[in-house]
């Protein structure tokens, strides 16, 4: 992945939760009296950096620092009627699989083969990692993995560097070594989403439109660069999300913090840069006393367009997707509504917001899009796939069953999906991108039809046989029933220096409505009703692509509105486990929760007219967050407050509650700063 880590610390501890040895015990209850019974001395860093701020202060950044530039904003700011500046932070967020880091290293043969089992959406950067830590070729080990109870990008570099100790324990003593993280642990070592602090300057016009904006993204990388980079990159291609702004400058960067280090999660970057665009187009609103809504209508981009980077595309679905999202949802009448309710209730408001996204699908760097497949017929008729993409309940497996179906014309019940192993599918890419079911179906696609076509006689010569006597006579005519499919991917780029590129195959498009009830009083909220419309093609799947939606939006619901890091002021995180760190439960479910396909939507860039959605809608979880804003705005209106206000995500009870400000949280005295230790950092 371009970056080096240190396994275990050698001379310097660099963050808390840097793992300086491995125990290796023949019980649980051994290794951890072993592992307590190490006694370590530390001293202080000199220069000890936590927080964005802190390593904005002292230049602690990893390079590169990433620009990108469209037409001339200190031009356009001169034009603008009005200019506003402002900024939006959001924290990081854990990811929380069911399933924590697992792997099981089975050491086996006369040449020291290393069999590695484990959870992880990247088995060859595993193999490649052991292999390299052991000193042996990667032939000398294999990775499997059948599925995982969840990963959501936690899986794709930390894995490896806990399967390399797992293995160093393995080699060193000859015998199976499993290593299962407990969940506090887990938490404390594999780093998180990034933390981002965006700000921006916007100018725009009295009608509403923006015509320029200058964002400065700063991530919490944390110790090592990991990911970091990809991420930062990720954050300024999506700044403009779905909105045409002539004039843009952004500018991202990745803090070097004395934190565990941060990696890639749902959404890679996405989420945050998202967040911060949307805020500057609530802000502008606010300015101009309009809704949210009218501004980003205005802005929205219209007809065949060229992106910041210099990608044309058709928003045509976007619009589509926006007007049908307003319509569903009775936009204009709950506004109305809302207006009322809000005028009648002192300590109750309600808000609403429709969010639209535009998601970019591939991998940027583009060697990694390509997949292999290999697909075997047995003399029963039964059907053996293997693939390089990770099951982690996206439902890539079923998917691949029914490209098989579709194919060789075959029920599912004759397909089995074998587990994915570097044996079978060398330097299979990472899982990851959305992009998982487009390139292991091509793959999977090709393979049926190299099969296909040498039954094709077969089946010409006995058109009224069945299945299992066509691949019988196959077998005795010497026909091989095994084939290997490769799928060799878009050409895609991006070239940082000249600020173009085509670093997407397509684009994914969506708007969310949500309505909320904040009680002013506590800050706490209830979501009454989110409408999601989605573009995702022809789906393979509708059910399972729903069930994607429907969690996607709750995780993002949650960064957006609940879940939150709290770490000590010396850099310990305080939030290990369920019983401290919250995610969204039955709960916090929109009281009416509705998911609609856009209909008659083709995508010739994906199998079958299918869209990766995987990813896209997390981001959709911020209109519960704008729809709380534009609650907390009603209730500042009644205490004389207008105009763009601060709100941090996550929007907390805490958070919401004081930006209210009724009469009860203004009496609450100010601390000076400096005056006290504060119990936790926002880093």
């Amino acid at each position: 992945m371009g970056h080096k880590e240190e396994l275990l610390a050698e001379e310097e501890v660099t963050c808390v939760g840097q793992m300086v040895c491995a125990v290796a015990a023949d019980t649980q209850q051994h290794a951890k009296r072993g592992a307590a019974a190490v006694k370590i001395t530390y001293e202080d860093l000199p220069d000890r950096v936590f927080t964005v701020e802190e390593a904005i202060e002292k230049k602690s950044f990893f390079k590169p620092q990433r620009t990108i530039e469209r037409g001339c904003v200190t031009e356009a700011f001169g034009k603008a009627d009005r200019v506003y500046e402002g900024q939006v932070c959001l924290g990081g967020q854990e990811h929380f699989y069911m399933e924590t880091q697992s792997m099981l290293v089975v050491p086996s043969g006369e040449e020291k083969e290393m069999k590695v089992y484990l959870s992880t959406q990247y088995p060859a950067y595993a193999q490649e990692s052991v292999a390299e830590t052991l000193g042996i070729p990667s032939n000398r080990v294999s990775c499997h993995i059948k599925r995982m109870g969840g990963a959501f990008g936690g899986k794709v570099t930390k894995t490896a560097s806990l399967a390399s100790i797992t293995a160093v324990a393995a080699w060193k003593t000859g015998q199976a070594v499993r290593c299962i993280l407990e969940r506090g642990d887990d938490m404390l070592i594999t780093g998180a989403r990034h933390p981002v602090l965006g700000k921006y300057k916007v100018g725009f016009m009295n009608d509403g439109r923006i015509i320029a904006a200058e964002v400065q993204y700063y991530a919490n990388a944390g110790n090592i660069e990991d990911e970091s980079i990809q991420v930062i990159e990720k954050i300024l291609l999506h700044l403009d999300n779905a909105y045409n702004v002539p004039n843009l400058h952004g500018r991202s960067t990745a803090c070097k913090t004395n934190l565990p280090s941060n990696t890639a999660f749902r959404g890679f970057g996405v989420p945050q840069s998202i967040l911060v665009t949307e805020n500057m187009i609530t802000d502008v609103a606010m300015v101009l006393g309009r809704t949210t809504e009218e501004i980003r209508e205005i802005n929205m981009y219209k007809g065949v367009s060229t992106t910041h980077y210099k990608q044309e595309f058709d928003p045509e679905n976007l619009l589509r997707c926006w007007e049908e999202c307003k319509e569903e949802s009775c936009y204009q009448s709950r506004r109305n509504t809302i207006a009322q309710f809000n005028q009648g209730s002192r300590w109750k408001k309600r808000g609403v917001a429709i969010v639209p996204i535009k998601y970019g699908i591939a991998f940027a760097e583009g060697f990694l899009n390509q997949a292999a497949a290999l697909v075997h017929i047995y003399t029963d008729g039964s059907v053996l796939v293997s693939h390089g993409g990770t099951e982690m309940g996206q439902g890539i497996h079923t998917k691949m069953q029914q490209v098989v179906s579709r194919e060789l014309g075959v029920p599912t019940s004759l397909i089995y999906i074998t587990e994915t192993s570097t044996t079978t599918i060398p330097n299979a890419c990472p899982s990851a991108a959305s992009f998982g079911t487009d390139a292991n179906g091509m793959a999977v696609k090709d393979a049926c039809e190299t099969l296909r076509r040498r039954l094709d006689p077969v089946v010409q010569g006995n058109p009224n046989g069945t299945w299992e006597s066509w691949i019988k006579k196959a077998f005795f005519q010497k026909i091989s029933l095994s084939a290997t499919g490769f799928y060799r991917g878009h050409d895609l780029y991006m070239n940082w220096e000249k600020n173009e590129g085509h670093p997407y195959a397509y684009f994914v498009y969506g708007a969310c409505f949500s309505e909320v009830e904040v009680d002013c009083l506590t800050g706490d909220y209830r979501n009454i009703k989110t409408n999601i419309v989605v573009d995702i093609g022809r789906s393979i799947n509708p059910s399972i692509d729903i069930g994607q939606i429907e969690g996607a939006f709750i995780q993002g619901m949650g960064l957006y509105t609940l879940e939150e890091l709290k770490f000590s002021p010396s850099g310990v995180l305080y939030t290990r486990g369920p019983s401290q760190y919250k995610i969204p439960a039955v709960c916090d479910l929109p009281l009416s929760f509705n998911i609609y396909l856009l209909p008659g939507s083709t995508n010739p860039n994906a199998i079958y007219s299918s869209k990766g959605i995987g990813e896209p809608v997390l981001a959709l979880g911020s209109s519960v967050y704008f729809a709380i804003k534009d609650a907390v705005a009603a209730a500042r209106k009644e205490a004389g407050l207008s105009g763009p206000f601060s709100l941090d995500s996550p929007a907390t009870p805490e958070r919401t509650c004081m930006a209210c400000a009724t009469p009860f949280t203004q009496m609450i005295p100010a601390s000076k700063p400096g005056s006290y230790q504060p119990w936790a950092i926002n880093v």
